[in-house]
This record gives structure tokens, sequence and C-alpha cells, in this order.
């Protein structure tokens, strides 16, 4: 680390590298050179990196006491150099902060609300957006909120990890909506434990993907609402009616569509690409009727490289050597855990097949 390096064979160092790296003649001295520097001497931040971040920052010599201040101020609550390196390159102006009146009572208050040890570092480090926030009007309400829903401290921090503050507006309209519409508040504790930021849509966004829901008459009381909503608020209008005009293509009834999506959520997150390779790999390769096929959607989320086709092989295989009696359930094969099916029909059976291993390879990408 660069920090482990003395102050004065580090300035020579960046010296000497400067010849290769900068085009500012070597006697001249410049604001840059300076940051650069200061920058890997106070953090330890990388040469690449700190080039960059000099490009976006200054540093005065005459005012180098804040920056310095600020560094140790991270270091005295367990930033380590990453840390600081990794902050400073995200957001160069956190060393513009100032201690006192920013970043010390936010620091009071994250510790005093569960963030200790290593998850204060984390949590700055991965949402930098926190320290350009109020306090009082921000950060605290979207905390409160948070631990109001998943009842505990402890549940709010980790959820306010992966929150956006800037996006905090919409969280409690968003909440008060579901409620409304009749959604438990433990279903909503486990959406935000699973995906904070979905609660953070645009107010409008989730008026209208809560209506959707509605209008295909999923339950707001089910799992599989919450489940569809995820889904629901991740595409738009033209990409949901891309992926309907894709299954009625291969064979789906609006209505097989609209149940498929009920049951399985989550299949319509697949490319149209991927939707068609699946059916079409199911449909004529392993000769599996269609309405198999629409009778259990999860099969479209299912790798045909990874997955389908190296069981398919397999099976094939051991057929062909009599191995494994009758036509075995290609449903139950191929929804099979994955250590299971190694274990009962590539590793029982790979002394007696040559090949059998090498047929259950995936093919690298």
């Amino acid at each position: 680390m660069a920090s482990n390096v003395p102050l004065k064979n580090l300035l020579s160092l960046v010296q000497n590298r400067s010849l290769k790296t900068s085009t500012v003649p070597p006697n001249t001295s410049s604001p840059s050179s300076f940051t650069v520097q200061h920058l890997l001497s106070s953090s330890g931040l990388h040469l690449e990196s700190v080039h960059s971040v000099s490009q976006k920052l200054q540093i005065d010599e005459s005012d180098l006491q804040n920056p310095h201040y600020v560094i140790g101020f991270l270091k005295a609550h367990d930033f380590k150099d990453a840390h600081i390196a990794k902050l400073i390159h995200k957001w160069p102006a956190v060393l513009h902060c100032k201690v006192e009146h920013n970043l010390k009572p936010k620091f009071e208050f994250f510790i005093e609300n569960g963030f200790v040890g290593e998850i204060l570092p984390e949590l700055i480090v991965s949402n930098p957006d926190v320290l350009r926030r109020a306090l009082d009007s921000r950060i605290i309400p979207c905390f409160e909120l948070l631990k109001s829903v998943l009842g505990c401290s402890e549940k709010a921090a980790s959820a306010f990890k992966r929150c956006s503050v800037s996006m905090m507006s919409a969280m409690e309209p968003n909440i008060d909506l579901l409620i409304k519409e009749g959604v438990p508040v433990d279903r909503i504790a486990k959406l935000i434990m699973l995906q904070p930021r979905t609660i953070q849509q645009k107010h409008q966004r989730m008026v209208y993907a809560v209506k959707a829901l509605k209008d295909l008459e999923i339950d707001s009381k089910t799992t599989v609402f919450i489940h569809a909503l995820r889904v629901m608020l991740q595409m738009s209008e033209s990409t949901w009616n891309k992926k309907v005009e894709v299954l009625k293509s291969l064979g789906w009834t609006e209505e097989e569509i609209l149940q498929a999506f009920k049951r399985c959520p989550f299949c319509f997150t697949c490319s149209e690409e991927k939707i068609r390779s699946v059916v079409d790999f199911l449909v004529n390769t392993l000769k599996m009727e269609l309405r198999t096929v629409i009778g259990r959607p999860e099969f479209l989320m299912l790798s045909v490289d990874k997955r389908i086709r190296p069981r398919y092989n397999v099976l094939k295989i051991l057929e062909s050597k009599k191995l494994v009696i009758g036509k075995k359930n290609m449903k139950q094969l191929l929804t099979m855990r994955e250590n299971n099916f190694f274990q009962n029909y590539v590793i029982k059976y790979a002394d007696k097949v040559p090949g059998l291993l090498e047929a259950y390879e995936v093919p690298k990408q």
C-alpha cells in the first residue's frame, strides 16, 4: 500500500513515473501534479485512479488541512486505504467536506443505528450520495420510515445500504398505496428487504404497476403479487407487449400467457431471444408437448446451454446403454437440483460409460 512508503520516497517515485505518464515538463509544477502526489501520500490511491480524480478535483497547496482532516476522520472510523481510495474515486469532493458540520453528525447517526465496524465504510463507499444529503430532512426520515415498516434498526440498516436517499420522497406514498390496496405490511417489508429500490420507483409508475396487476386479478394479499410487482416495475409497456407477441408466435394463447405470468412472474424477465431458444429446444429437440411447457412457465428461466442440453445429452447416452430403463420424466429431471442430478445420473455411471462426464460439461463461452 502507498501509505507504507515513506513520504519522501513516495514523492520521488511519483516524480520519476510522471516523466513517463504526464505531459507536464519535469521542472513545471502544476496543481494537478500536486493533487496526484497529495492523494497518493494521503490515501493509498493507485496512480491510474489519481490521474482521473485530479481532473475533477484541485487541492490548493495552501489549504491542505481539510483534506488531511477528512482522511484522518475516515481512518478513525475503520476506513482502510482501499475504502478511502474507492470513495475518493467515486466522489472526489469528499475531501472538501466539512468534518464537524457534515461528516461527524451523519457518522454519529449511522453508528447509533447499527452501522458499526466494516458496515459503516461499506455503506459510505457503496452509496456516497448519503454524504451529500441533509441529515434532518432526508437521511433520518428515510431511515425511520424503513424502521417503521421493517420493525427494527438492524433490518432498516440492511435495507438503507441499498436505498437511494435521493429517491426517498417516493417511498412513503408508495408504501401508503400498497397498504391501501390491501398488501400486508409483512409483504411490503419482504419487498423492501429483497429489493429496496423497488419501493422507491416514481409514484406514477407504482400506480401504473399496481393497477396492471389488479387488472390481471392477482390477489394483493399473496406473495406472488410482490414478485409480480417487482417484475412489472422493471418493464415498460412496450417490453411487456414484445414478450407477449413472442409467446403468441410460439403458439401460446393470451389467456395462457397471463396464467403463466401469474404462476411465475419472473419468467417475464427473460429476453425474447431466450424465450424462443428454450421453447424451441424443449419442443423440437426434447419433443416435449407445448401444453407441458405452457404448464411449467418456470422452464423459460432455465439455460439451454448450462442445464437443458447437458442433461439431455446425459439421458440420451444412458438410454442408449440401457442403463436407464424407460423414458424418464424430463419435467422432473430438468428441475432436479444440480447436485442430485450430478450424483444420480453422472457420477453413478461415469465409470461404466466413457465420455459421460464430457457430455455433461458446460461449453465455454
